[in-house]
């Protein structure tokens, strides 16, 4: 089976970070027997002008090869916060030209598109043209923020109803897409997973002293993207509750991340007289990441959207707790008390959580093999699983259609036919 993946989330030699999860569940596809993959990858284009951080964009390589997979960045246009109902099209019609090269060399079965809107859209598109099926992955913030701009929810709608088959990483983006009108039996559920090799429980007090971090504090960890949804500036404030209210003097909080929202947060630490006490760390490569969770006590995700977060269950297989916001698919890995606490995403509601947490006693052994339940062999194979019966599906129907005109061929030139 030869895949081609199409998404503007992956990862690059510029943001290596970017779209990580993408890159090991198609890594892990790319093991399997008789698979094999090629990745399409879309950058804005941008001049090699220092103006903003966009023209980081211009640095990106054209192409490049990721654990053994070849990448292609054909550039699209767009003009960023204007005309985005036009950002499918552009996409479309900017790497066009970039598909059909590699169609000549690569005769891909399948497209594999994740993220709605463009991506999924442009997928759509170049599905037809090259007439193969495409199957559309849904992240999360393409369904339960896109969907709430009435031009962009249409695109959604018509995105997810001419992919051939939709993947989604949770329960809960399955029914948000149900209620847009997607049929329940075109959606699969295939949970993102946790790579063993990279996170484990190491060392507490090794990974601390790696890390400069103080051996006699209660250590709490958060990672994500600094931007407004996360939650971060929640998370300071709540720490300034536990430290006023409760006492807890001995806390000391590490947030890894980079993104927009920095200046905000430094601000707000500032504010809060937390300067001593809150670590930015900024990004810190994937594979680096379980050496920071070993170092924690506890981790904590305060985000108000979320659609499968692979930190969590990176956390867990470090052997470490989490306290996480009850929102849309974290209730789908925090199953049980034993593992972690779930909480509401309000400052008094996470101080309060996170205090309790703290305070009880965890079995590492058991957040350990939790997460081991989720891997990406696991869902590479689901995956493939999709794609396979999308294949199917569409021989089947190529043979309904071959012999239906048999069919009326012969009746039209009068011949009898059995059936």
């Amino acid at each position: 089976m030869k895949v081609l993946v199409f998404t503007s989330l992956f990862p690059n030699n510029v943001y290596p970070n970017h779209g990580v999860f993408i890159k090991e569940r198609m890594s892990q596809f790319a093991k399997l027997d008789a698979c094999e993959v090629k990745v399409v990858a879309p950058v804005p284009y941008y001049p090699p002008i220092k103006l903003g951080w966009r023209w980081t964009f211009s640095q990106i390589a054209r192409e490049e090869i990721v654990d053994g997979i070849e990448i292609y960045h054909p550039r699209y246009f767009i003009v960023p916060k204007v005309g985005m109902v036009f950002y499918g099209w552009l996409m479309f019609f900017s790497v066009l030209g970039a598909v059909r090269r590699i169609h000549k060399k690569f005769k891909f079965d399948l497209i594999d598109a994740h993220y709605v809107y463009p991506d999924g859209f442009a997928a759509v598109v170049l599905g037809w043209i090259f007439r193969k099926p495409v199957v559309v992955s849904a992240r999360g913030s393409d369904i339960n923020l896109y969907a709430k701009l009435p031009l962009i929810r249409r695109l959604l709608q018509f995105t997810l109803r001419k992919a051939d088959k939709v993947i989604s990483v949770c329960m809960a983006l399955k029914r948000a897409m149900m209620e847009i009108g997607v049929p329940a039996e075109k959606i699969q559920v295939v949970p993102n997973g946790v790579d063993l090799a990279k996170f484990y429980p190491m060392n507490k007090d090794v990974a601390r002293k790696n890390l400069q971090i103080p051996a006699d504090k209660k250590i709490i960890v958060s990672v994500g993207g600094l931007i407004p949804r996360k939650g971060f500036d929640l998370l300071l404030k709540a720490i300034k509750i536990l430290r006023v209210e409760c006492n807890l003097d001995n806390l000391y909080l590490v947030i890894i991340g980079e993104g927009p929202f920095r200046k905000e947060l430094e601000k707000l630490i500032l504010s809060l007289g937390l300067t001593n006490i809150v670590r930015l760390v900024g990004a810190v490569p994937h594979d680096k990441l379980g050496l920071w969770y070993s170092a924690a006590d506890l981790s904590c995700l305060t985000s108000s959207r979320e659609g499968w977060p692979n930190v969590l269950l990176e956390s867990l297989a470090c052997g470490i707790p989490v306290v996480a916001t009850n929102t849309w698919g974290v209730p789908e890995i925090i199953t049980s008390d034993e593992i972690g606490l779930l909480t509401e995403q309000n400052e008094v509601a996470i101080a309060e959580t996170i205090r309790l947490a703290l305070a009880r006693e965890w079995n590492t052994k058991t957040l350990q093999l939790y997460a081991q339940n989720y891997t990406w062999e696991r869902t590479a194979l689901g995956v493939l699983e999709v794609f396979q019966g999308t294949l199917n599906e569409g021989i089947a129907l190529s043979r309904n259609v071959s012999a239906d005109r048999v069919i009326k061929q012969k009746a039209a030139d009068g011949d009898g036919v059995n059936i």
